[in-house]
């Protein structure tokens, strides 16, 4: 199979606007739970998950957590901007950005672009009993991007960029459920385990786990590792080519420790995802080992996995190999975890090298996270989706579940 000649039209399912959940159910694990296993289709409530997880498992999740990265500003005409956060740029690094305290940079994108003219934009905020005027200048766009640089000011030195958007900045929820953002959301569009700041939008399979859930997985002998990949805005980036060799896909960042990948070696290197993007970051590391068997001097920034990278070339390397490269370059470099980006896309033709099980929600018809889904399940995809409509359950980022579990690779 040549996967750049895949057409995404044969990845469409007909979704009524009806089966996309608008708002959670009152409780996270009271939705419904899809099983397939191995091509046998069942259901149960997500709270039961712990029972279909065999004791000893390694399962990994994202740690990562939404911020409230759209920001308004009104010029004085009247218009409103929208300046929508997507990445660090000035310190190009999630953890120091949102501890600056004067200024910083972020690459955005802008809505209402044409109104905003160049003038510097001015917003009064009031945080407790101070009030603070925070500015947002557009600068030269980088060339390697295609979105804007907004420089940030505020004047008041004692207020960090993590506290100004706490208290000035609206979470931002897809787009596909054609409502404005609620009190709410800042919880329910969270994970219970999300620690780590610097996404735009959730890693939504985990939107279903509770303490409770948490708790009776490690009462089975489930050991739990988290991961940190940034959610950015190009996971709702609709594939608008024919064949999907003509879609780019986006760069998202990712940090893995050292004891994540011990753990990986320790269960042989077979893994339960917990999301997509789960998924992409665990199998962007067997690649990441192969480029460091051919330079063990590689940069971080060398690590990066690119787009068709699976796809253009044979490693030979096993998946346990490549993660034993990762600790040994953590070592050499005196390194506790490994930062890097991915742009990695998983759609039919891959070959899965870590993830043996996937919990994830129901996805857009055409895009690469059906892509990615049918990959795994080996193209079983759409019998899937269609015992998932005709048996109500509910879709998209907050809907409900499934546990996949592929055919063996000696069963096809």
């Amino acid at each position: 199979m040549n996967t750049k000649n895949i057409r995404i039209e044969d990845y469409n399912y007909d979704l009524p606007d009806n089966r996309i959940a608008k708002f959670p159910l009152p409780k996270r694990d009271n939705s419904k739970l899809l099983i397939d296993d191995k091509g046998t289709i069942g259901e149960d409530v997500f709270y039961n998950l712990p029972k279909h997880i065999p004791s000893g498992s390694l399962m990994i999740f994202n740690n990562t957590k939404v911020i409230q990265a759209r920001l308004h500003f009104r010029k004085a005409t009247g218009a409103m901007i929208e300046v929508f956060l997507l990445e660090p740029y000035i310190p190009a690094d999630y953890e120091r950005i949102f501890q600056q305290t004067k200024t910083c940079s972020w690459l955005c994108m802008i809505g209402n672009l044409k109104k905003w003219k160049g003038e510097v934009l001015e917003r009064k905020i009031t945080i407790g009993d101070r009030v603070v005027t925070l500015t947002a200048e557009k600068k030269e766009k980088p060339q390697s991007s295609q979105y804007e640089n907004v420089c940030f000011a505020w004047d008041d030195e004692n207020l960090s960029f993590s506290e100004l958007l706490e208290a000035v900045g609206e979470l931002p929820i897809p787009p596909y459920l054609n409502r404005e953002t609620e009190e709410s959301d800042k919880t329910t569009y969270q994970t219970v385990y999300s620690k780590i700041k610097g996404s735009v939008a959730a890693p939504t399979a985990g939107l279903h786990f509770s303490e409770d859930v948490l708790r009776a997985l490690d009462n089975n002998n489930v050991e739990r590792k988290e991961v940190t990949l940034h959610v950015g805005a190009g996971t709702f980036k609709p594939v608008k080519s024919e064949e999907i060799g003509d879609h780019d896909m986006h760069t998202e960042y990712i940090c893995v420790k050292r004891e994540v990948l011990e753990s990986i070696l320790k269960h042989n290197a077979e893994v339960i995802a917990v999301g997509t993007t789960s998924v992409r970051t665990l199998e962007s590391l067997y690649y990441m080992g192969c480029k460091l068997a051919e330079n063990p001097d590689a940069t971080e920034e060398q690590l990066h996995v690119n787009q068709w990278e699976p796809y253009d070339k044979e490693y030979a390397l096993s998946p346990v190999e490549a993660i034993q490269n990762i600790i040994g370059y953590l070592d050499r470099n005196n390194l506790s975890s490994l930062h890097t980006s991915t742009q990695i896309i998983i759609a039919p033709g891959y070959k899965y090298k870590y993830v043996k099980k996937l919990i994830t929600n129901f996805h857009q018809p055409q895009s690469t996270l059906l892509l990615l889904v049918s990959a795994f399940l080996k193209g079983h995809w759409r019998e899937v989706y269609d015992y998932a409509l005709s048996h109500d359950f509910r879709f998209l980022s907050y809907g409900d579940s499934s546990l996949l579990i592929p055919p063996s690779d000696d069963k096809q």
